[in-house]
């Protein structure tokens, strides 16, 4: 069972909403905090807008073949399932829960954690 709580932000009225800018990569903001949002394979994610590495703008990279968002910046790939770096150096991407209602999409954020901090 997840004990995670979370405090769940509406980003959008609909898919339709966010596929009418016909980026795959959005920023969009979620209460306080910044995210970049990403479809692959109909399925939306979402993780932090800058790249822990050097803080390039996620939203500006591009999602590879394997489903892995990339900096612009540097080129690090990160899992957009779980945020885990995939080329090798190490970095960690936050990643948020995303959840498609009736009534919009919108973004999950933890509450009372370490991550909260962070923008």
């Amino acid at each position: 069972m997840d004990s995670k709580k979370y405090i769940w932000y509406k980003i959008a009225g609909s898919e339709d909403e966010l596929l009418q800018t016909g980026n795959v990569l959005q920023e969009v903001k979620a209460g306080d905090k910044n995210l970049c949002i990403a479809l692959y394979k109909d399925q939306w994610y979402a993780c932090a807008a800058k790249c822990p590495h050097a803080g390039g703008s996620m939203a500006q990279g591009y999602v590879d073949a394997l489903g892995n968002i990339v900096c612009p910046l540097h080129r690090y790939k990160f899992s957009l399932q779980k945020g885990r770096n995939t080329s090798g150096e190490g970095y960690f991407l936050k990643t948020f829960p995303i959840e498609i209602r009736p009534d919009g999409v919108f973004v999950g954020i933890e509450q009372n954690n370490l991550w909260n901090w962070l923008k």
